[in-house]
């Protein structure tokens, strides 16, 4: 079975939303995703997006900020243009349905780690939801647009695939495309492919990632010759809540920006020994710190404190967070919340220029699965949600461009080839690896590594993936298999590129190499896959 579009989407959060509704006006557009719509790390984000929206705020402060949260190696022309096309394209997301807190006639801007003023637009505590309700209700709506739920992506078809030999330039034609629920492989084929599949925190064994995290943009874009760059940059979010029944539930890091105080267990706040500004310290400080507490007191967690702010004030700022605490019997305005960091946001991922295309033509990047240069070593906080809005509106542009002036003569693409593939009666395998990944990487990879527990997760990685492929080539392909697959080749990435920094900047900390080297270090790492 083929399907034929102008724009191949993949990934349904605010990058590849964004990207849909602005092609679309353009051509036809397939959203494949591998949930339903809305499960995406977007719907899950809670704090809000970063934009200069007040008299009192400036474009450079903003850049300022993100310069220094990114550790000397952001790339200061794309952190710019970022910054200033911020307010227009949030005016966009407004255009599309996005509500937005007010305090009076005014937008209500709060305060995250790392920012020196007030410039984070929300809804509520809920702001991903809102944004992704707003944009899923708008893609719905347009003729042009139409979204193939319950299906994953296998692998990207470019030229040399089918070919069978190395072609520069590559091109991409499309993807394979596993439907779910009916377990055949459809072959999607496109004029513009655009990868919007998020990060890769299902990597790690504690994330508050939702499950589609696994990483799959940057594995297929890897697998088909794409640059990828800087995957040593793992943010771990400081704060997620710590219980048995919660499953990765995240605090957001705005309950610190109104004042919630990092504690012991014995109450003693601790984050003034690490850094001048305290408990709202970039997040690469905070969870180090968190991470070093934990370990120096044998503790399991430690305790973020809102106590001393209102009760009336707490509920009202922080309604979903509220609820859902009392949920596990914790009430935030009467106790410190018990919390752990976990594997949040990828800072690397598939090289992009300026308009989000890769070095294969035809095939996008945007969101969390790009390196663009804008978070350096660690992302300031919610710039995210705004760099997948801003790469969207110049990677739509960009391709629609291509589109109109570019020849596109119907590719002659082979259907998915099963060979002598059959049904597994070994899922333990998958099971098996899935979980050994995720706890080395965890041990060996995580918040503070080593040279030798680098060393020794390349051999692990080495030979999981020998047992991968086999298993991959002998029986049919699952959403389980393809997602193990992914992740394992995502793991392996974010060691060659720990590898390669020798020293300890941002959110990659070596304990062989503690200090930061401006002389040697100050560059991106990157990865080519060798044919």
């Amino acid at each position: 079975m083929q399907i034929s579009s102008d724009f191949l989407i993949l990934g349904s959060g605010i990058a590849g939303l964004s990207f849909a509704l602005k092609a679309a006006d353009h051509g036809s557009v397939a959203i494949v995703t591998k949930r339903e719509v809305t499960e995406s790390a977007t719907n899950y984000a809670q704090g809000g997006i970063a934009s200069v929206f007040s008299q009192e705020d400036t474009f450079d402060a903003h850049v300022e900020d993100t310069l220094v949260a990114g550790a000397g190696i952001c790339h200061e022309d794309v952190v710019r243009m970022v910054v200033e096309e911020g307010p227009r394209t949030i005016n966009s997301l407004i255009d599309w349905g996005v509500k937005f807190t007010t305090s009076g006639d005014s937008y209500d801007l709060t305060r995250e780690g790392g920012h020196s003023q007030r410039r984070i637009l929300h809804s509520d505590d809920v702001t991903g939801r809102e944004i992704e309700r707003a944009l899923v209700a708008a893609a719905r709506n347009h003729p042009n647009i139409t979204v193939y739920e319950d299906h994953i992506a296998i692998d990207l078809i470019t030229e040399a695939k089918i070919a069978h030999k190395r072609l520069r330039p590559n091109r991409c034609l499309g993807a394979y495309v596993l439907n779910i629920n009916s377990s055949q492989v459809v072959t999607f084929t496109a004029k513009i492919t655009l990868l919007a599949t998020g990060g890769a925190g299902k990597v790690y064994l504690y994330t508050c990632n939702p499950d589609v995290a696994t990483g799959d943009g940057v594995a297929m874009a890897y697998r088909a010759g794409a640059d990828i760059a800087n995957m040593e940059f793992m943010q771990f979010h400081p704060t997620t809540l710590y219980h048995p029944s919660a499953k990765s539930f995240l605090i957001s890091e705005a309950v610190r920006g109104e004042g919630a105080i990092l504690r012991r267990r014995d109450g003693t706040p601790f984050m003034e020994k690490y850094h001048h500004l305290k408990d709202l310290a970039p997040r690469d400080i905070v969870a180090r710190a968190i991470d070093n507490e934990m370990k120096t007191y044998g503790d399991d967690c430690v305790y973020l404190d809102i106590t001393h702010r209102e009760t009336e004030y707490v509920r009202g700022r922080f309604p979903n967070i509220y609820q859902t605490c009392m949920e596990f019997g914790l009430d935030m305005t009467r106790e410190p919340l018990p919390v752990v960091p976990a594997a949040h946001y990828l800072c690397g991922g598939v090289a992009v220029d300026e308009n989000g295309e890769t070095n294969i033509k035809h095939l996008y990047a945007i969101g969390e699965v790009a390196f663009t240069g804008l978070h350096g070593a660690n992302r300031l906080a919610s710039n995210s949600l705004l760099e997948a809005a801003v790469y969207a509106g110049r990677a739509s542009q960009h391709a629609v461009g291509e589109l109109k002036s570019g020849s596109f003569p119907p590719p002659t693409v082979p259907e998915w080839d099963t060979g002598k593939a059959t049904s597994s009666d070994e899922m333990v395998v998958v099971s098996q690896n899935w979980d050994e990944i995720r706890r080395f990487m965890w041990n060996y990879v995580g918040i503070v590594r080593s040279t030798k527990r680098l060393e020794r997760a390349l051999r692990r990685i080495s030979l999981i993936q020998e047992e991968i492929e086999d298993y991959y080539w002998d029986f049919n392909v699952t959403s389980d298999l393809i997602e193990l697959r992914n992740i394992a080749t995502v793991a392996e990435l974010i060691v060659l590129c720990a590898k390669q920094r020798q020293e300890s900047r941002g959110l990659h900390y070596n304990i062989d190499f503690p200090n930061r080297d401006d002389v040697h270090c100050k560059k991106d790492t990157y990865v080519r896959k060798q044919f």
